[in-house]
């Protein structure tokens, strides 16, 4: 005997409760699903073909089983520092740190009141500061980043840090880095890359203090650095740093030191100035595969600075050129940027 069929309406009413029974299920999983689809890993960039070179390249090189595939272990990204990173105006943050170094040394030295190049230091005379050129500003490296041990040093730089202060902004140069460029970074580390700074700053000056600011562990830092020599001091073994130039980690020094410190040519590069010029054409002109190049282009005197040809620092001048005819990416700071700073 064949069971009596549901009635129509009873059948119908089962399927109402039980689809008012997973309403909310799917109504929290097509939220969650737009949020997704919504979400902006570079919500301080305006939209436009910068953004999307940034996007688009990670995309590529992301997708497993497309042709520009490549794998994470070769997701390696390289950013300057000075003026990609964080600010470089008026003066380089390490110029400004020996500066006032040399003005806190100045009472235990009281012949630098006469001497040159200290004597422009003391008295605020730029100009003549200048003019003392490459060898004054050794020498100014020489008493100011030597004749101490690494130890000694790392702290002789966290301790002005907590205290220094941009003349401008007035606030401290930690709090001075690119909002845009912190989510570039992250964008990066969360698509497998690791990320490295090439700078032509000082690698001990600047390991301190990027990871915390970054996310880029000293490991991962590559930059100048002078002499040291290893040393027992009281019975305790010690790292002493030399008043003499180990590595310039500028211009055709920056494919010479991601070679020796990281041993892979990168897939993308991110600078600002021609500084630069060759790390961007090591990193997108040789090798297979798609690359990115990115120059930071300073344009916005209003939330920042406006420089390129002419400036004393990060002068943009080259590789402004080179940009139009390598195609790398052009990050306007004024068009591009909904923010320049965190705090903006």
């Amino acid at each position: 005997m064949k069971p009596n069929p549901p009635s129509s309406r009873g059948f119908s009413r089962r399927i109402l409760l039980s689809t008012l029974a997973v309403m909310p299920a799917l109504t929290g999983l097509l939220r969650a699903n737009s949020a997704l689809a919504q979400a902006d890993p570079l919500p301080s960039w305006n939209d436009g073909a910068c953004k999307s070179s940034i996007t688009s390249f990670v995309a590529r090189v992301t997708t497993q089983g497309g042709p520009d595939f490549v794998p994470p272990d070769q997701r390696i990204a390289t950013f300057d520092n000075d003026g990609t990173l964080w600010v470089e105006q008026p003066m380089y943050v390490q110029l400004a740190f020996i500066l006032d170094r040399v003005r806190a040394l100045a009472p235990q030295n009281p012949t630098w009141k006469t001497r040159q190049p200290f004597k422009a230091v003391l008295d605020g005379d730029m100009k003549a500061l200048a003019a003392s050129g490459e060898k004054g500003l050794i020498e100014l490296m020489a008493v100011t980043h030597a004749g101490m041990t690494v130890d000694e040093f790392t702290r002789t730089v966290s301790e002005w840090l907590a205290t220094a202060r941009h003349p401008r902004f007035r606030r401290p140069y930690t709090e001075l880095v690119y909002q845009p460029m912190l989510e570039v970074l992250a964008y990066l580390r969360a698509n497998g890359f690791k990320t490295f700074i090439v700078s032509g700053g000082g690698i001990e000056f600047m390991r301190p203090w990027t990871e915390t600011i970054y996310g880029i562990p000293p490991e991962q830092v590559v930059g100048s650095s002078i002499k040291t020599r290893f040393e027992m001091r009281d019975g305790q073994p010690r790292l002493f740093r030399l008043p003499q130039i180990n590595f310039i980690d500028d211009k055709a020094g920056k494919p010479v030191g991601i070679n020796q410190h990281i041993g892979r040519r990168p897939v993308a590069a991110f600078g600002n100035s021609d500084g630069d010029l060759q790390m961007l054409q090591w990193t997108t002109m040789s090798g297979s595969g798609v690359r990115l190049g990115l120059i930071v282009h300073h344009t916005d005197a209003e939330r920042e600075y406006a420089y390129d040809r002419r400036s004393h620092f990060g002068r943009l001048d080259l590789a402004l050129d080179a940009a139009a005819v390598d195609k790398w990416a052009l990050a306007d700071m004024k068009k591009d940027w909904k923010r320049v700073f965190a705090f903006g």
